[in-house]
């Protein structure tokens, strides 16, 4: 057997610009790490809240849930950054126009801070009227189909025995939601025709009779592209509210629910 004289053993030692490497690698995966959450809440999903009950029943207040921001890209109020020199002020990065049923985020035209969640019914170009409580469209009647009615809280007000009519409304590209009609003959029940301008929006909320939205023209009116946040993603959280004498309660049937 042939003997190996193995001398003396010295650690191999890495080059400086391999350390120099490593130690770059981690400072940018740390600060993606920090970044991420940030990262997410600015290009990817955004957390809201609903205070208040204009989207019941597809929103009641005491949701909470995420907006996905890419979808319709990012406008000046949306994008994070400095706006690009060139770009004008109503362009949008990666752009595209919310479809007719979208529930979406937006913020209020006549201070571009406040945000409301409201769903789009008026494209650019459209005619929009309302005629004995039902919507109409470029002047054909949206079909609306009965609902059995919801009674309680989680309705229109506070009388646990409220029975309030809920319907089924399909609008022309087959998309289809309910909405709450609380009162016969309400203050935005008969209307005269709104033509939605170039760039803008007409916007909705499900419960006809409690919304502010673009039927008041002098508080919300047509809403910019440019003023769009994103479309409503997914409730995450939902807690009822609670009295005097009972905390809130927990709806566990409604987190992780699609708004549609």
């Amino acid at each position: 057997m042939t003997s190996v004289d193995a001398g003396e053993i010295r650690p191999k030692r890495e080059p400086w610009w391999a350390i120099l490497g490593i130690f770059i690698a981690g400072f940018v995966a740390l600060c993606l790490l920090l970044a991420s959450p940030m990262l997410i809440r600015n290009f990817l999903y955004q957390p809201f809240n609903a205070p208040s009950g204009s989207m019941k029943p597809t929103i009641l207040v005491g949701d909470y849930f995420f907006v996905s921001k890419y979808p319709y890209g990012y406008s000046r109020l949306t994008w994070p950054f400095p706006w690009p020199t060139g770009l004008p002020p109503s362009a949008r990065i990666w752009g595209a126009t919310p479809a007719r049923g979208d529930v979406v985020a937006f913020f209020l035209p006549k201070d571009n801070a406040t945000v409301y969640i409201k769903r789009v019914v008026g494209l650019p170009g459209d005619r929009i009227q309302m005629k004995g409580g039902v919507l109409h469209i470029n002047g054909a009647a949206v079909p609306r189909e009965r609902l059995e009615d919801v009674i309680g809280i989680e309705a229109c007000g506070d009388d646990e025995d409220e029975r309030v009519k809920r319907w089924r409304e399909t609008l022309p590209d087959g998309r289809s939601y309910e909405t709450l009609d609380c009162v016969d003959n309400g203050y935005f029940d008969n209307t005269n025709v709104y033509v939605v301008p170039p760039g803008h929006l007409f916007m909705l909320g499900d419960n006809r009779d409690n919304s502010n939205d673009s039927r008041a023209m002098s508080q919300i009116g047509y809403v910019p592209v440019e003023n769009v946040i994103g479309r409503a993603a997914m409730i995450f959280f939902s807690l009822a509210a609670g009295d005097e004498d009972q905390a809130g309660r927990l709806r566990p049937g409604r987190i992780g629910s699609v708004i549609r």
